[in-house]
């Protein structure tokens, strides 16, 4: 008995560190974290669509196409979600977006990403989008664990001007910059000089954030010439901008061959939500036209919580970790910080209570980790998922409950709850459960006080001297 319990104590032993080793040595990858902004999940060419990206299609046919890949339904709740490996209700950020005039930004007792990465001797960098606060450089990227940030904080730009109404947003580190150039070439440049720079014997973290192809739809001529056929504007530049995304991918991954990464490097990509399909989510500025995005076959996009607004085209690749593979298992955003962590070998005590889980076993075998998604709580609605049930429950009046099968309905066709009253009492009570416990919406505060500290809408004393307004 004893020698036996020797035994298998050695062998935990050498299982630990076996574990270790892993983490912390040869196998220990950089990381290409690839964000796109309000892509279609239909919309790149390994979903069968028309619009060119065969550096994306090549990425995905080395690698796993993530099939059931979900975030937040906006971004600002996504990003959060994957620097912190927590849903935003624990923090304050689950419902839109921080506005141009928020002055909120994430919690700073939150532990995030970059933070363990570069604890775990990660250089980390991030070319591109944040949003994540803007107003109080406490919020800021290089005070949140980014040795440097190149881009801009706020959620929507002029992607040549790299304005917000009408005001700069366009930053390296910590100081305002003035230049030209269409934003998405911009940060594929930066994102190559970053790689080429770096000594390969460090761990690179990389979080590439493109605000493609988000509104306003603009693109370079000579990408906007590659869709002359299109006739429709709108979906000619946010073509356009997608190809032009996918030309700056590839550019990056070449940088990585050349300077003797790409082996060694783990490249995750994927949307920071579903396209738009309304234009009460398309943004701040004017949109005229239909819509451009296709979420096909999901159900409505961004700002929702149907399938079309949540789950993301997406995949993950490296040669030789991460096998070719249609990967149907389910996953969430929130499960890339202890995944990645794992990884890295970085220590994770810091961070409060994880909502993520390690899904390296779904990544390189399609195995099932996860069982339940959290798809948002918030005061007004709630949705969440156990194994093929989802609920989605409108709380605003008149409420509506709503329950779907997506094993034989991932369209969200048909509501089942009237033949399941189980089930949704089941879920209901779920939703109930997280809702006691989240945090209470920035948003609403910030939209209050800026709605009420806007200028009284009072006419003209030219109107009414024009007869054009009465009282």
């Amino acid at each position: 008995m004893a020698g036996g319990g020797a035994f298998l104590a050695a062998m935990a032993g050498l299982s630990l560190l076996a574990g270790q080793a892993r983490a912390a040595g040869a196998t220990r990858p950089h990381i290409l974290y690839i964000l796109a902004d309000d892509l279609g999940f239909a919309d790149v060419g390994f979903h069968g669509s028309d619009i060119r990206t065969p550096n994306l299609d090549k990425l995905a046919a080395g690698g796993a196409k993530l099939h059931q890949l979900y975030t937040q339904c906006m971004c600002t709740p996504t990003r959060a979600a994957l620097m912190t490996g927590r849903y935003p209700l624990r923090y304050g950020l689950q419902t839109g977006v921080i506005p141009s005039g928020g002055s909120y930004g994430l919690a700073t007792d939150e532990f995030l990403l970059p933070q363990a990465l570069r604890q775990a001797g990660y250089t980390t960098a991030l070319v591109g989008k944040w949003h994540l606060g803007h107003a109080d450089q406490k919020y800021w990227p290089r005070q949140r664990g980014f040795d440097s940030f190149y881009g801009p904080l706020v959620g929507e730009i002029d992607h040549f001007k790299h304005e917000a109404h009408g005001v700069t947003d366009w930053y390296r580190d910590n100081k305002l910059v003035e230049e030209e150039g269409y934003d998405t070439e911009l940060f594929g440049a930066e994102a190559v000089r970053r790689i080429a720079g770096h000594d390969p014997s460090q761990p690179l973290f990389l979080y590439l954030a493109f605000t493609a192809p988000h509104t306003p739809f603009q693109a370079p001529d000579r990408f906007l010439d590659m869709y002359a056929s299109i006739e429709d504007p709108s979906r000619r530049a946010y073509a356009a901008m997608i190809t032009a995304m996918d030309e700056q991918i590839g550019d990056v991954v070449k940088a990585l061959e050349t300077h003797g990464m790409r082996e060694k490097t783990l490249i995750v990509f994927h949307s920071d939500n579903g396209g738009t399909r309304s234009k009460m989510f398309a943004g701040e500025s004017a949109v005229s036209g239909d819509l451009p995005a296709s979420n096909a076959p999901y159900r409505e996009g961004k700002g929702t919580l149907y399938e079309g607004g949540t789950r993301v085209v997406g995949l993950a690749n490296w040669p030789g970790q991460i096998p070719p593979a249609e990967v149907d298992a389910a996953l969430h955003v929130v499960d890339m910080l202890p995944t990645l962590a794992k990884l890295a070998g970085a220590d994770l005590s810091a961070s409060k209570t994880l909502d993520g889980q390690d899904v390296w076993p779904t990544l390189t075998s399609g195995s099932t980790v996860r069982t339940e998604l959290v798809y948002n709580i918030e005061p007004t609605q709630g949705a969440v998922r156990h194994g093929q049930w989802k609920l989605l429950w409108q709380a605003v009046l008149p409420p509506k409950i709503e329950l779907f099968d997506l094993d034989a309905d991932p369209g969200e066709t048909q509501d089942v709850s009237i033949h399941h009253p189980e089930k949704v009492g089941e879920l209901q009570a779920r939703v109930v459960e997280l809702a006691q416990a989240m945090a209470p919406p920035l948003f609403y505060g910030s939209a209050l006080k800026l709605t009420l500290s806007s200028p009284l809408a009072t006419p003209s004393a030219a109107l009414y001297e024009m007869g054009l307004e009465s009282d």
